[in-house]
């Protein structure tokens, strides 16, 4: 996502790690890979990795599956109820993050960075080593590994739509350089390319838009429930009032019809790759 805070993703905590192991040694007691677990309970493995090293919170499905493949007795169960993540993650953005895995459409416009789900490795390592207060070598990696691993939702998830709105500033700043633009503007593009994914650009020409109180993202859940979230230097908010989220999906109906059409869109990026 666009400005995950440093604890956007959970870091090693010892709950987590017990977990990991927990579920570790179950797999490998039932004789199996993480490739070939990962496919029966039908997540990604850099997924089930991060479980089991214990840097990702479990959600429910993966565990009740993982109870299923694995026989575990009831065990895998038991021990997530105790499972933690790292003291200073916000509530809201658990709950978000839980939701988001969930959700059959998830909608974005962003007008400070380009979203996680759409960064490359090379454009994550230039905002993660230059933020302030700085970050650790060690603190850098694991923010790049569970960047990569969040964007496996854009395969893992094909039936969920996935609609991004992307500000042309943020792409005209090259931030890395530009090779780095090259590279990311090439990774949109590749994504745009997916069935699941829809990017528009709003130009720098429209002088006024119905976006301008900020970034925001919305998501639909299976059961057809819509959730807001909003967030901001070292905060965010997670929305459920329905008087609010019908204002953001007013808002952002609109920035639809205000922003380059998807064809034009991708016309604008293939101008602006060319450019660099």
């Amino acid at each position: 996502m666009a400005a995950d805070t440093i604890s956007s993703e959970p870091g090693p905590c010892e709950s987590l790690r017990i977990f990991g192991a927990v579920l570790q040694g179950f797999r490998e007691r039932a004789d199996l890979t993480q490739e070939a677990f990962a496919r029966r309970v039908r997540y990604s493995v850099h997924f089930v990795a991060s479980v089991e090293q214990g840097r990702r919170l479990p959600p429910a499905r993966f565990v009740e599956r993982s109870e299923e493949v694995l026989d575990a007795f009831g065990i895998l169960q038991k021990a997530a109820h105790r499972v933690t993540r790292q003291p200073g993650l916000a509530a809201w953005f658990r709950q978000w993050a839980g939701l988001e895995e969930l959700a059959i459409s998830l909608y974005t416009y962003e007008s400070r960075l380009i979203p996680g789900l759409l960064q490359t490795e090379a454009y994550a390592r230039t905002l993660f080593e230059n933020r302030v207060p700085p970050l650790s070598d060690e603190q850098v990696d694991a923010q790049l590994a569970a960047r990569q691993e969040r964007q496996q939702l854009l395969r893992d998830r094909p039936n969920t739509a996935f609609s991004f709105i992307l500000e042309e500033h943020m792409l005209l700043r090259r931030t890395g350089g530009a090779e780095t633009t090259r590279g990311l503007i090439d990774h949109v593009l590749e994504a745009n390319a997916m069935r699941n994914v829809e990017v528009q650009v709003m130009p720098l020409a429209r002088e006024v838009h119905s976006g301008l109180n900020g970034p925001m993202r919305l998501l639909e859940t299976p059961e057809n429930k819509w959730f807001g979230y909003i967030e901001g230097q070292e905060a965010g908010q997670l929305i459920s009032d329905p008087k609010t989220i019908s204002v953001l999906q007013m808002r952002y109906a609109k920035l639809r019809s205000q922003a380059l059409t998807p064809e034009d869109s991708l016309s604008l990026l293939r101008q602006m790759r060319g450019a660099l």
